[in-house]
């Protein structure tokens, strides 16, 4: 079922968000050829969906391992209360560190899953004391990625 954000892109959009997804570099007369249409009418519809936000940035990709960051860890983390200000407490305690580079709020047993990204387990360490050490916690629970099997930033596209 198609949401309302969604429900205004074709099949053409869809591919310009294909191509820009794999090459944000790609060149609009680039894109606008490999659509079926002219420069003009490709380059609005790129403004269109950043104005809807779907394309929200255009970033470059690092490959965190040839930046020394060779070490991901999954932090899982129990709230040590379930409050509003504890929440917005932790959720701005766990966005202040440059090494959590994704955050999220969870179900189940564990209230946050944080993926950091450090260079060795004495990074590591000197991470987990500064985070343990600035908020309150149930629990905490480190699991470290020994290979990583897939990684993608594209979005699902088949379901539009």
């Amino acid at each position: 079922m198609r949401s309302e954000k969604t429900s205004g892109i074709d099949t053409i959009d869809k591919a310009i968000l294909a191509m820009l997804q794999n090459n944000a570099d790609t060149p609009v007369a680039e894109i606008a050829e490999q659509v079926g249409l002219t420069v003009t009418p490709c380059w609005r519809r790129i403004q269109k969906l950043e104005e809807k936000g779907i394309i929200s940035r255009r970033v470059a990709l690092l490959q965190a391992k040839h930046l020394g960051l060779a070490m991901t860890v999954f932090v899982q983390v129990k709230a040590g209360r379930h409050d509003g200000k504890w929440l917005a407490s932790f959720a701005k305690h766990a966005a202040s560190f440059d090494e959590v580079v994704e955050c999220y709020r969870m179900s189940g047993e564990y209230d946050y899953l944080l993926k950091v990204l450090v260079t060795d387990m004495d990074c590591f360490d000197h991470f987990y004391k500064r985070l343990v050490n600035g908020i309150e916690f149930s629990d905490v629970t480190s699991s470290f990625a020994m290979e990583q099997i897939k990684y993608t930033t594209s979005v699902p596209l088949n379901h539009i």
